[in-house]
This record gives structure tokens, C-alpha cells and sequence, in this order.
């Protein structure tokens, strides 16, 4: 199964955010490798799919399986 990463500020999640989603701020990415590595196959979703594409593209050359869902509202 995989793990619903929301990519955005903690402000924009508490406003709407899909079903069972984690927020991991983009900022806070590079911090929390191992709890990603742990979690994956992820799916990253953020607003408009701008930073979770930068997130996915971060996190795939760590060696991370995942990919870009785009906003997170496909996922609602």
C-alpha cells in the first residue's frame, strides 16, 4: 500500500487535505529521509503538483520508490 505524502505548509493541509495523508512539508524533506524511506511506496501531492514533482524528483535520487500525484485533490 502506499503512503499519501502532502508536500505543502501545515496550514494549507489543516485547511483540506485527502483521506489519510501525512504532511511532510517540502522544507522539512530532506530531515525526515529515513521516516520517507520507512514509509514507502509513497504517492507526493501537494497544491498545483509544482512541489511535490520537486519532491518526488528529490526523494527518487535518494532512492526512495515514488511518485507525484499532483494535487492533492485527485486524491480527495
Amino acid at each position: 500500500m502506499k503512503t499519501i505524502i502532502d508536500v505543502r505548509s501545515i496550514g494549507e493541509f489543516n485547511s483540506g487535505n485527502a483521506p489519510g495523508s501525512i504532511n511532510v512539508p517540502l522544507q522539512e524533506i530532506p530531515e525526515r529521509l529515513e521516516e520517507l524511506r520507512a514509509k514507502a511506496p509513497l504517492v507526493l501531492c501537494c497544491a498545483s503538483g509544482a512541489r511535490s514533482a520537486h519532491a518526488t524528483q528529490f526523494l527518487k535520487e535518494q532512492g526512495i520508490e515514488c511518485e507525484n500525484a499532483g494535487a492533492w485533490e485527485n486524491l480527495a
